[in-house]
C-alpha cells in the first residue's frame, strides 16, 4: 500500500483501499482563528486522535516504512503527530520520519507496544548481521511508551534524536543482533529501566534520568543526567559531569485542554539537571499557532520573510524548499520550527538561513542540504563582526542538520557560521557526504563545517564529518564543547591534496591561535582513508598551548584504509598506523609546561588621509592598528582608558586633540594585551 495523502484518522475502509476522510486542505498561513482549530500543515503531516482505528494507524506506519525504509536519499518526508491520549501501535520507522506526541508532557500521549528503530541488514541471506551506521534521519518526541517486551529499541546514528520521552521500561539503542552504530543523541528524557547503548560507538545523553546505564566503546558521555554511571575515561570510556552548565529545550507543538494548538518554547536553564518535567509543566511560554506562518515547500522565499519581517514565527512543514535567498530572520525571538526534516537548498550560491544579531532566536528541527553554484555559508547567526551581548536570552541551534551530497550534488565552504556571542548549539550534524549522488573530492566541496567566531558559544552534541580542511574552526573567546563526533575526509586522493601548509591534513578539531580561554571535553576524531594512497594527518586536535585552553577525555581511532594518525592533540597522543586501533590523551594541557605570554603588542601607524594626516613628525590626526596574538586588552591615551574587545587585531581611529584624552603636544599612547604586556607609543599633535 502507498498511501500518499495527509493521513487524518478517522475513516471509513472501501473496497481494496483505504478512504482517508477529514483530509486538511491547502494552503499555508496561519491565521490566528486556526489557533482553534485544526492547522493546515499539508500532504505530509499525519496527525492521529485516540478515537481513530488503531488498524488504520498501524496500515499507515506500516505504509510509510515501506516507502522510506532504505530511502536514504529520497525527498520524501513525513511527520506523524499524535494528540492527547491512549494509543497501542508496533510501528517502525524508516529515513525522514518524525513521530512526536501533542501533549504538553510526554505522559499525555501513551504508547503501548513500539516506535522503534532496527538495525540494518544487508544482505537476506544473513539476517543475523545487522548494523545501524546508517540510520539517519529519524526523531521520536514527547510520547510515553510501554514497550512490548520490555525494551523499547532505538538502534540509530546521526540525527536521529530522541527527545522527552518516557520509557517505561528498558531501551536498546543497538540493533538486536548487536551490529555497530555511529549515534546518537538522547536529551530530557526518562528511562525507568536500563538504557543500553551496546556497540554504539559513542553517545550523548543530556538532562535525563536513567535507571542505570550499561555499554561503552570509545565515547559514551553525560552532563545532568541522573543514574548516569561515574567517569572513568577511558575504559570504561564514559565521560560524567553532574549539570549542564547552560541550555534550553527544544520548541514542541502541542494542542491545550481546549483542543486550541500551541507552540511551547522551553526557559533558558543554568546547571540544570534531570529532565525539565518531571515536575509538571516546565518553565516557559505557550505561542498560539497562530503567531506562526506555516510554510509548505510551495509557498515563495518573498511570503516567508514577508511574515518574518511583519515578526511571525516560522513552521516548515515536511517537504524540500528550494530558493534563490535566504530565509531571513530579524526580529528578536523569533522561533524557525521545522517539521519532518523540512529542507531548504540554496540554487543560486546563497545561504540558506540568515539570521541577525538579535536575542533570542531558536532554530530548531531542519535540514539544509547544499546546491548549486557553491555557497560560501548555508546557516549564518549573526553578521560578521557581530558583538552584542545575548548571555540573557541567547539564540538557540537545536537538532539541525547540514548535508554537502547525498541526495544531488552541491559544495558549500561553510556549513554553519557563527557570529554572534553567547549561541547554544544543542545537537547537530554537519555531513559531507562519503556516498550518494556527488559523493567525490571535487564535487561535494567542503572546507569547513562550522566556524564559531562568537565568544561564550556552547557547543552540546557536535557531530561534524568528512569536510576537506578544519572541520571545527573555533575563533571566538570563551568557547565550549561538550561531546564531539568526527571522521575525517574518507577521500583525499593524496597527501599532497590534503595539507595543511607544511602541516600532514587537517586537524578536525581546530582552536585559532589567538584564542585565549577554550573548553572541550569528550572528544572522539575517527579515520577511514580509503583511496589507496597512505594519507597521514599530523594531529586529530588542534589548540594553542596555553592555560586557558584546556581539553579532557579525548580519543582517536584509526578504523581501517591507509595512513596513520600521528597524534590526539598536537604532538600529544600515540600513533595509530595502517590498522585499527585507539589512542586517548585524558588532558591537555596537563602537565605540560605552559609558556609564559611576554611578548608585548605592537603598534602600527595607519596610512591613508582618511585615518592620518602627518606633516613632518607632527600630526593633525592619527590612527592606529593594535596586533598582539593572545589578543589585546585595552589602551589608555594620556591615562584615559578604552576597553577594546579582546581580538588579535583592534584599531584606534581618529585621534587628534580632545579625542581619547589626547592633547596638543606629545601624547603618550599604551597598548595592554590580556597578559599584561604592555606597548608604548609616542606621538606629537598639533
Amino acid at each position: 500500500m502507498h498511501l500518499r495523502r495527509p493521513f487524518r484518522i478517522g475513516a471509513a475502509l472501501c473496497v481494496g483501499s483505504l478512504l482517508l476522510t477529514g483530509l486538511m486542505a491547502a494552503g499555508s498561513a496561519a491565521s490566528a482563528e486556526e489557533s482553534a482549530g485544526e492547522p493546515d500543515f499539508g500532504p505530509n503531516v499525519h496527525i492521529i486522535e485516540p478515537t481513530d482505528d488503531p488498524a488504520q494507524t498501524q496500515s499507515l506506519f506500516e505504509s510509510l516504512f515501506g516507502d522510506l525504509e532504505t530511502a536514504e536519499f529520497t525527498d520524501q518526508r513525513a511527520a506523524v503527530l499524535f494528540k492527547p491520549g491512549e494509543y497501542s501501535v508496533d510501528a517502525q520507522l524508516g529515513y525522514y520520519t518524525s513521530v512526536a506526541g501533542l501533549g504538553l508532557l510526554p505522559d499525555d500521549v501513551s504508547i503501548d507496544g513500539q516506535i522503534r528503530v532496527e538495525g540494518r541488514v544487508w544482505d537476506q541471506t544473513q539476517p543475523w548481521v545487522d548494523d545501524a551506521l546508517t540510520n539517519f534521519w529519524r526523531s521520536l518526541e514527547n510520547v510515553s511508551i510501554t514497550p512490548s517486551g520490555g525494551a523499547a529499541r532505538w538502534a540509530v546514528s546521526q540525527a536521529a534524536p530522541m527527545r522527552r520521552v518516557h520509557i517505561q521500561g528498558d531501551l536498546q539503542l543497538y540493533p538486536q543482533y548487536w551490529g555497530f552504530s555511529s549515534g546518537g543523541f538522547l536529551a530530557d528524557s526518562v528511562i525507568d529501566g536500563e538504557a543500553g547503548s551496546g556497540p554504539q560507538q559513542q553517545w550523548y545523553t543530556r538532562n535525563s534520568e536513567v535507571g542505570s546505564w550499561a555499554g561503552s566503546v570509545w565515547n559514551q558521555a553525560f552532563t545532568g543526567v541522573e543514574g548516569a554511571p561515574a567517569t572513568s575515561f577511558p575504559s570504561p570510556a564514559y565521560t560524567t559531569v553532574d549539570t549542564t552548565t547552560v541550555s534550553r529545550e527544544k520548541p514542541f507543538l502541542y494542542v491545550d485542554d481546549a483542543g486550541d494548538w500551541q507552540v511551547f518554547a522551553p526557559a533558558l536553564a543554568h546547571e540544570s539537571r534531570g529532565a525539565s518535567w518531571t515536575d509538571g509543566t516546565p518553565d516557559g511560554e505557550s505561542l498560539p499557532i497562530g503567531d506562526f506562518f506555516i510554510a509548505q515547500p510551495d509557498d515563495s522565499i518573498a511570503a516567508i520573510n514577508a511574515a518574518l519581517s511583519a515578526g511571525r514565527d516560522l513552521i516548515l512543514t515536511p517537504g524540500i524548499y528550494e530558493y534563490s535567498s535566504p530565509i531571513e530572520v530579524t526580529h528578536p525571538d523569533t522561533i524557525v520550527l521545522g517539521m519532518g526534516y523540512a529542507t531548504v537548498v540554496p540554487t543560486a550560491g546563497n545561504a540558506a538561513v540568515e539570521v541577525a544579531d538579535v536575542d533570542g532566536v531558536r532554530l530548531a528541527g531542519f535540514t539544509v542540504e547544499a546546491g548549486e553554484p557553491q555557497s560560501d555559508v548555508l546557516i549564518r547567526v549573526g553578521g560578521p563582526g557581530a558583538s552584542e551581548d545575548h548571555a540573557a536570552n541567547p539564540t538557540s541551534i537545536q537538532d539541525v542538520y547540514v548535508r554537502i551530497g547525498g541526495a544531488r550534488a552541491g559544495s558549500a565552504v561553510t556549513s554553519l557560521e557563527v557570529n554572534s556571542d553567547d549561541v547554544i548549539i544543542d545537537h547537530i550534524w554537519m555531513w559531507r557526504a562519503d556516498h550518494g549522488a556527488g559523493a567525490e573530492w571535487d564535487t561535494n566541496r567542503g572546507d569547513h563545517g562550522l566556524v564559531v567566531n562568537g565568544d561564550d558559544v556552547s557547543a552540546w552534541g557536535l557531530f561534524v564529518e568528512h569536510y576537506q580542511k578544519n572541520q571545527v574552526v573555533w575563533n571566538g573567546n570563551g568557547g565550549s564543547t561538550f561531546f564531539y563526533q568526527s571522521e575525517l575526509p574518507y577521500d583525499p586522493p593524496t597527501q599532497a591534496d590534503w595539507m595543511d601548509g607544511s602541516r600532514n591534513g587537517y586537524a578536525s578539531y581546530r582552536v585559532a591561535d589567538t584564542v585565549t580561554t577554550h573548553t572541550a571535553t569528550a572528544l572522539g576524531v575517527y579515520s577511514f582513508f580509503n583511496s589507496g594512497a597512505p594519507i597521514d594527518v599530523e594531529s586529530a586536535i588542534q589548540v594553542p598551548l596555553r592555560n586557558g585552553v584546556q581539553l579532557r577525555n579525548m580519543v582517536s581511532v584509526f578504523l581501517a584504509g591507509n595512513g596513520s594518525i600521528s597524534h590526539v592533540v598536537n604532538d600529544q597522543g600515540a600513533a595509530l598506523v595502517g590498522g585499527f586501533g585507539t589512542s586517548t590523551v585524558m588532558e591537555y594541557p596537563g602537565k605540560i609546561p605552559v609558556p609564559s605570554d611576554v611578548t608585548p603588542p605592537t603598534v602600527t601607524v595607519k596610512s591613508g588621509a582618511q585615518f592620518t594626516v602627518e606633516r613632518g613628525s607632527v600630526y593633525n590626526k592619527v590612527s592606529v592598528k593594535l596586533h598582539d596574538a593572545g589578543k589585546i586588552d585595552r589602551v589608555s591615551i594620556n591615562g584615559v582608558v578604552k576597553d577594546l574587545v579582546n581580538d588579535a587585531w583592534s584599531d584606534v581611529n581618529g585621534i587628534r586633540p580632545g579625542v581619547f584624552g589626547a592633547v596638543r603636544g606629545v601624547n603618550t599612547l599604551v597598548a595592554y594585551d590580556v597578559a599584561g604586556n604592555a606597548k608604548t607609543f609616542t606621538f606629537d599633535l598639533r
